[in-house]
């Protein structure tokens, strides 16, 4: 499966409102932040409310997720971008195990870059399956 553009957490208050909001999964080299986003208004907005907001959303075709990987927690530049990279990976590959309507944030930490990609794999497969059992 590809990871499009629109599956990335890329503003602010998204990441803050998974921080906030959102749960907290200790997957051993990442911490896994899972929140479910709020279903779209039902009720009509007003007109000048209801143009600010389809200016600034764009339709939400699945899960999203967002990467972090902090110098303190893991490293140098190059040790941070492997291990994003690594982490966005698996998201891409494992997707389907996350409902539709989920933000995840995945905190590299500094083991990260010393387990195996397989490793890494089934720390997430077992984290979605513990989270999203219906999606299992």
């Amino acid at each position: 499966m590809r990871f499009r553009p629109e599956q990335h957490v890329r503003r602010q208050y998204d990441f803050r409102d998974a921080r906030e909001k959102g749960r907290r999964l200790d997957c051993g080299g990442f911490t896994l932040w899972y929140y479910q986003r709020p279903a779209a208004p039902t009720t009509p907005l007003e007109p000048s409310l209801a143009a600010q907001v389809a200016h600034e959303s764009r339709p939400i075709v699945g899960p999203r997720v967002g990467v972090i990987a902090s110098t303190a927690a893991v490293g140098c530049a190059v040790e941070r971008n492997r291990a994003k990279r690594r982490l966005r990976e698996v998201f891409r590959h494992q997707q389907q195990l996350v409902p539709t309507d989920y933000d995840l944030l995945m905190v590299a930490r500094h083991s990260l870059n010393g387990l195996e990609y397989t490793a890494i794999e089934k720390k997430f497969i077992d984290a979605c399956r513990r989270l999203f059992p219906a999606n299992a």
